[in-house]
């Protein structure tokens, strides 16, 4: 059974890349470029996996993980932080907003999908 992932980001290059990636992989994708979207969609549709970019134009990704986390989104979804301004401390308040990984940009669009799914058997 294909698995749904939702994909929050607003830079269209990242998601065009990211959704080229995963449908080759066989997953079914919902894509929203701002939060307030994104928080609509996932309560909407309830995918198994949601990719989060940090940096968003209306709230952050840190925002959107808690939003998640404390809003009726099944337990078993997989958040994964995606975002290309690491610093020092990022993966952690990730994890502590909800997230349950956090990959860098740019992805490695050979390793991205093995990345990923990492993530999500690790939980």
């Amino acid at each position: 059974m294909k698995k749904t992932i939702l994909i929050i980001e607003d830079n269209e290059q990242n998601m065009y890349m990211l959704s080229y990636l995963l449908t080759q992989s066989n997953y079914t994708i919902i894509k929203a470029y701002n939060g307030v979207d994104g928080l609509r969609l996932a309560h909407e549709n309830n995918p198994e996996i949601i990719l989060i970019d940090i940096q968003l134009p209306d709230m952050d990704g840190y925002e959107i993980c808690n939003k998640l986390r404390h809003n009726g989104l099944p337990k078993n979804t997989t958040i994964i932080a995606v975002t290309s301004y690491a610093m020092g401390g990022d993966k952690e308040k990730a994890i502590e907003a909800g997230a349950d990984g956090y990959l860098e940009k740019p992805i490695n669009p050979e390793t991205f999908v093995g990345d990923m799914e990492n993530i999500i058997h690790g939980k």
